[in-house]
């Protein structure tokens, strides 16, 4: 397994677009109705979208999830004296089928309680990057079985979402050896989770650090520079990495605010907007993982991280076949 923690950086290996010149047409011959096949096709047979969520408990994870997709995908443990904290990372998957407009997306949530919550931290990316190189092997073995399944059940990871503590400085020795090790293998996300904790001027110093922190420790967090393909997605895409990591606020509970329901925080001061731009940025946190980037969050899972992998343990069976042939009289 360490072999396949050590994969080539993510950027290197996504294949380029073809760029071939267009053909000149006389007239049009109807090419636009093949958007109209894919849609009909995507309504029959849905979406899949697999997410993980790393942190520290007590940061909202379970919430935010919920927020996300405002629906009870993750009930939310309350906190109890008898619940103890547990003593090794544990990962625990849900998947929910989703439905809206006759769209069908197929959800399943991984969360991973335990991370960074003991006193010696030391390898606990261990298990999270286990499983993520689990389901690539899955997906694998599917796909190299001489009778194939038409449609190969699709777990792997597709983005982590990485919930940076509220501390105000900096990002700390685990979340740097942690993102540094999984942006190799996953998209990763990191928002600072909590926001409300911080005012406007500490959010803005403590994000501009972590970004430093990102930069000098070479951790290329999603969506990667070298995966733009082009202007559009340069301007798009570089907006985001200015906003990264996003300083968010969960809840699944409404309020009523100027005659109207908003999902919020309720505390002493006021309400806690949670869809308000004013307020946190979670707006921005869902449109970059539903909105506008899911199909390219899938796309370069399949097409550069799993095909790292794919490259890594191909070039190990064929390394053993060659032993074996060897070997032979």
């Amino acid at each position: 397994m360490d072999t396949l923690r050590q994969s080539p950086s993510p950027c290197s290996s996504r294949p380029s677009s073809p760029r071939t010149p267009p053909f000149e047409m006389f007239g049009p011959v109807g090419i636009e109705a093949v958007l109209d096949q894919l849609k009909i096709k995507a309504m029959k047979t849905g979406f899949e979208f697999n997410i993980m969520v790393v942190g520290q408990s007590g940061l909202g994870k379970s919430t935010m999830v919920n927020t996300l997709f405002k629906s009870k995908v993750w009930k939310s443990a309350m906190p109890s004296l008898e619940v103890p904290t547990p003593q090794t990372l544990e990962l625990h998957s849900v998947s929910h089928v989703i439905e809206e407009k006759g769209l069908k997306l197929k959800l399943t949530v991984t969360d991973t309680p335990g991370f960074g919550d003991q006193i010696n931290n030391d390898k606990c990316w261990d298990p999270v990057l286990g499983y993520i190189n689990q389901q690539y092997e899955q997906y694998l073995q599917e796909e190299l079985l001489i009778t194939r399944q038409r449609h190969i059940p699709d777990t792997r990871v597709h983005c982590c979402v990485y919930f940076v503590p509220p501390t105000g400085h900096c990002l700390r020795p685990l979340d740097i050896e942690f993102l540094r090790r999984l942006c190799r293998t996953v998209n990763v996300v990191p928002v600072i989770a909590r926001a409300d904790s911080l005012t406007i001027e500490e959010r803005e110093a403590f994000r501009s650090r972590i970004q430093q922190n990102l930069k000098t420790h070479c951790i290329e967090v999603y969506p990667q520079k070298c995966f733009d393909e082009d202007i559009n997605d340069s301007i798009l895409n570089g907006k985001i990495r200015e906003q990264i990591p996003f300083a968010v606020v969960g809840a699944d509970q409404e309020h009523l605010v100027n005659g109207r329901c908003v999902l919020g925080r309720k505390t002493k001061w006021g309400i806690i907007e949670v869809e308000n731009i004013a307020h946190c940025e979670f707006l921005l946190l869902r449109d970059l993982l539903i909105r506008s980037h899911l199909q390219d969050l899938k796309d370069i899972t399949h097409n550069v991280h799993y095909e790292n992998y794919r490259v890594i343990r191909l070039n190990e069976g064929s390394g053993a076949v060659a032993q074996v042939v060897e070997r032979s009289p």
